[in-house]
């Protein structure tokens, strides 16, 4: 099944962890946003610098640190995603326990390794 997932703090630099999750995420099929600093495109996706109201989000994988995030909270609990992912160095109990408020399932793994081995 093929998950819409935005990418949160995406990044047009191949080194970053962000891009590489944008890139596999595509070779897996699943559709992508993504939100970062520039407004650019990355591997065919517009990447935004301000948040936009998206239907339908599945997963939404953070690239933030948790000082980063707080701007975004009310954004991510507004578009009423089935899970948060918090890949390592993102960690955040305060957005945590915001998101199970509301029955958002989080994880605290990586993206990148959640799709190699078939657990995304």
């Amino acid at each position: 099944m093929k998950k819409k997932t935005l990418i949160l703090g995406a990044s047009s630099n191949p080194n970053r962890y962000s891009y590489l999750a944008l890139e596999k995420l595509q070779r897996f099929g699943h559709p992508v946003l993504a939100i970062g600093r520039r407004k650019e495109t990355v591997l065919g996706v517009d990447v935004k610098n301000t948040t936009e109201h998206y239907d339908e989000v599945d997963t939404i994988t953070l690239y933030l640190n948790p000082d980063n995030q707080k701007p975004y909270y009310n954004y991510i609990l507004s578009l009423h995603p089935k899970r948060i992912i918090f890949n390592p160095g993102t960690e955040n109990d305060e957005l945590v326990s915001l998101a199970e408020a509301k029955g958002i399932q989080t994880i605290e793994a990586c993206t990148l390794v959640m799709l190699s081995t078939g657990q995304y």
